[in-house]
């Protein structure tokens, strides 16, 4: 007998390995895919603006021209992701964010790029990404059987993390020797596969497949602002959930802010340019594979305790290079943070899998990202307007001090630190 979820079936299967699961070696395949290309794409977009005589305040609009539209349209995610077609979302989520890289390329290509363009782009790209983000949250799920869902989970990260242990530094000497529009090209072509690979998943909402006239989980009408308040009252409590999260605010922030912003900017004036900083994203990316093989051998119990503890070593590469450290200690901690950062994102996932039901899925992921991401914007827009006065050795060390500072308070929480595996 067939289950409802795409490739799982109810007999033997449920004991296999996830990778005997041909829908979910295709969910794999798409996520190897479009890692090639992702891998490449953050350096090769820094230098994009550094290259039409932008600085820290010129990336810092990119930036937050791809965040701003993720976030004021993540919870119209959220809830379509629990509604109607979970690989529709993908697909075409995909292929708007390719057709935007593609521009990007192009007008980089050309010398027409200016900073407005290449945010323009990036708003595409992060309206995309708001309903692609719950959607693809809630794919494992549907694909294995609950068993083995930290497995899933970690396989579905070892062909992205492999792929970026390579990626940044090719991305980092491709940019070096010939400007960053092969780059982002490459970039474009591996979203629009990917969208394809996704579209054969043929994955059903979770609360109807019948699109949005159905009835909502909740038992009222099926109103995107009904189906909010219930994802709303399911976040709310869960304590667990709302303090990971508002932790989140902060290390998210602090995070992107030090390494994605100022790192670039580190690299160029400090280190040796677009070669060395590809090599601390390669760093971080072996990390982060690393913590993939940890998470195929270690399941501990309480899941959310561990997702604090280990996402806190984000907070080395960025003292390492506020501290003016040599690279190879900037490359050590960068590992190091990786590694710690992808057990945390394994077992996250792992426990709103286990924790929250699936017709709840993409609201509460919705809800949890949206709560991490909004101080993204004032993240980038304070740290590009402190660059005025403040050298970006001393920004990196306080952003590296908010990080754990938040990762300490969370781990005081009494419902972090005794929820345990199912």
């Amino acid at each position: 007998m067939t289950d409802a979820r795409a490739g799982l079936t109810t007999t033997d299967d449920q004991g296999a390995s996830p990778l005997r699961l041909p829908a979910f070696r295709r969910f794999l395949l798409a996520h190897l895919v479009s890692a090639t290309g992702s891998a490449m794409a953050p350096v090769a977009l820094a230098f994009a603006v550094i290259e039409q005589g932008g600085g820290a305040r010129s990336l810092g609009i990119v930036l937050t021209a791809n965040t701003v539209p993720a976030l004021v349209l993540l919870l119209v995610g959220g809830v379509l992701a629990d509604r109607v077609s979970r690989s529709r979302i993908l697909f075409l989520g995909n292929l708007v964010a390719g057709a935007a890289q593609a521009v990007v390329a192009v007008l980089v290509a050309t010398g027409a790029a200016t900073t407005a363009a290449i945010s323009l782009c990036a708003c595409a790209s992060g309206a995309a990404a708001a309903f692609t983000t719950p959607a693809a949250q809630g794919v494992v799920p549907r694909l294995v059987p609950p068993e083995r869902l930290q497995q899933a989970n970690a396989l579905v990260r070892v062909p992205r993390n492999a792929v970026k242990v390579v990626g940044p530094v090719v991305g980092g000497f491709v940019v070096a020797l010939t400007g960053p529009a092969w780059a982002l090209g490459w970039d474009a072509v591996t979203f629009v596969v990917a969208a394809l690979l996704l579209a054969g998943l043929r994955l059903a909402g979770a609360v109807s497949a019948g699109g949005p006239g159905a009835v909502s989980a909740s038992g009222r009408g099926a109103g995107i602002v009904a189906d909010l308040r219930v994802g709303w009252a399911g976040f709310r409590s869960r304590v667990w959930l709302w303090s990971f999260t508002l932790s989140g605010t902060a290390v998210v922030a602090a995070w992107l802010a030090g390494y994605q912003l100022l790192g670039p900017l580190v690299a160029d004036r400090s280190y040796a340019g677009a070669g060395s900083w590809g090599l601390v994203q390669g760093a971080f990316a072996a990390g982060l594979l690393a913590g993939t093989f940890v998470c195929l051998l270690w399941k501990p119990q309480r899941l959310v305790l561990v997702a604090v503890v280990t996402s806190s070593g984000l907070f080395l590469p960025l003292a390492a290079m506020g501290l003016g450290l040599p690279l190879v200690w900037v490359l050590g901690a960068a590992f190091v943070a990786g590694a710690g950062m992808d057990v945390a994102i394994v077992a996250w996932s792992t426990v709103m899998q286990q924790q929250v039901p699936d017709e709840e899925l993409g609201r509460l992921n919705a809800f949890n990202s949206l709560g991490e991401q909004i101080a993204i914007p004032v993240g980038y827009l304070l740290v590009a307007a402190a660059s005025a006065y403040w050298s970006s050795g001393h920004i990196l060390l306080v952003c590296s001090a908010v990080i754990l500072a938040a990762g300490v308070a969370n781990a005081c929480v009494r419902d972090v630190r005794l929820l345990r595996r199912r």
